[in-house]
């Protein structure tokens, strides 16, 4: 018996329920795949806004300071270790951290000020990129700041508005001083959009009267290919007596809701297949009561139950088949167009949401991977399979007799 052949005849045979039944596991399909590729989109983009814009892979700490972060807890040999990181091709950036008070006209708040070093701040994170409105530090204007979204909101602050800084120095003096607002970032994390004031390293140093060391050290892997672990253990040997600590330990409760995504995407497409399995069932079981006749006279003239097996599931694999090609095509184009354009949540997320610190962009872009696109087809394939085993089952084991006198 010519499966194959026979198998296409009888797909082609009732071409409404064909369609119906190819269609609904293709728009299921298509689907789960923007859905994964939206997960994917969401892993990728969420690491990126914790290591691009201000974590960097991994960082370095005096003992203690994360958990009081006093201004004279530094790093005290800053230049030879950064001179040790580039020579094992680890690029590296000091920063300095300071809080006080920023007002102007009439409004004020609590600062967190930061200074960096504008040329290997480039090297580790991209914040640089990320400016919404003026534009980001300039060596040649050394009283220029960069604001967070939110401080800015505050203070109603816009570009080349004036700002009056007022804290404690290093030395124990009132460190203040008129500073003008160079660019407002867009959306990165809760505490940098709420109190982060960016400024030139120098222009820190002498307004905190802090002529050395560093209170932080950022790293960013040689590549994305590297180890992060292994890295993390490679640069706490390099600096014993400082703290090391790569970002999957500095947020705990965000690398494990990362690494948890892809689980949260199976379960999603295991409780949509299982009501496509249904339909798949439906539509077979119609199809087998049907032809019961036709199952009846085939095993009258010797066709084996294993043989009618074969041809409903090779039926069975020809309507899922074609249900993956379209749904490839269509979650394929679907999930570019979005990965391009983004799906523009702002109008229910109010701006940005955060969650552990974490603050989310409102425009969710999704990411095309092999898997997010072959991970669903596989799905519908196989539960396509399982849904099919009691109706081939049904019609390859009813005797003859009773296939022939079925009503």
């Amino acid at each position: 018996m010519h499966i194959l052949q026979l198998s296409l005849r009888n797909t082609g045979r009732n071409k409404q329920r064909t369609a119906v039944t190819v269609l609904s596991m293709a728009f299921a399909c298509a689907i789960m795949i923007l859905f994964s590729s939206m997960m994917a989109g969401m892993i990728q983009g969420s690491e990126r806004q914790i290591v691009e814009m201000n974590m960097g892979d991994i960082q370095i700490h005096q003992q203690g300071y994360r958990d009081d972060p006093d201004i004279y807890k530094r790093i005290t040999d800053t230049a030879h270790i950064l001179q040790q990181l580039a020579q094992q091709g680890i690029r590296a950036a000091p920063r300095l951290y300071a809080f006080g008070l920023m007002a102007t006209h009439g409004t004020s708040s609590g600062a967190h000020i930061r200074g960096i070093d504008m040329q290997r701040e480039k090297t580790v994170t991209k914040l640089y990129q990320h400016v919404a409105v003026g534009s980001w530090l300039d060596e040649a204007k050394p009283k220029a700041v960069v604001l967070g979204k939110k401080i800015a909101a505050t203070l109603g602050v816009t570009i080349g508005d004036e700002l009056i800084f007022v804290g404690q120095s290093a030395d124990g003096f009132m460190a203040n001083d008129i500073f003008f607002v160079q660019g407002i970032l867009k959306v990165v994390s809760d505490d940098i959009d709420r109190s982060a004031v960016f400024m030139a390293e120098q222009t820190f140093r002498e307004l905190m009267a802090i002529p050395s060391g560093a209170h932080e050290i950022v790293l960013r892997r040689p590549s994305p290919q590297t180890d992060l672990t292994q890295l993390t253990t490679q640069v706490q040997n390099l600096v014993p007596e400082y703290e090391v600590k790569n970002w999957k330990e500095l947020m705990p409760a965000i690398a494990r809701l990362l690494e948890t995504a892809d689980i949260q995407s199976l379960i999603m497409m295991s409780i949509t297949y299982i009501a496509v399995a249904t339909i798949i069932l439906n539509a077979m079981l119609m199809t087998v009561f049907e032809r019961m006749h036709e199952f009846g006279i085939m095993k009258a003239i010797g066709v084996r139950p294993w043989q009618i097996v074969r041809l409903i599931y090779a039926e069975t694999l020809i309507q899922t088949l074609l249900a993956s090609a379209i749904a490839l095509i269509a979650g394929w184009w679907v999930a570019h167009y979005f990965s391009i354009h983004g799906i523009d949540m702002s109008a229910i997320m109010d701006g940005s949401i955060s969650m552990g610190g974490l603050a989310f962009d409102p425009v969710w872009y999704t990411y095309v991977t092999y898997e997010s696109l072959f991970t669903p087809i596989v799905f519908l394939i196989a539960m396509a399979m399982v849904a099919v085993m009691y109706p081939a089952w049904k019609a390859a084991w009813m005797k003859p007799i009773d296939a022939l006198h079925y009503r």
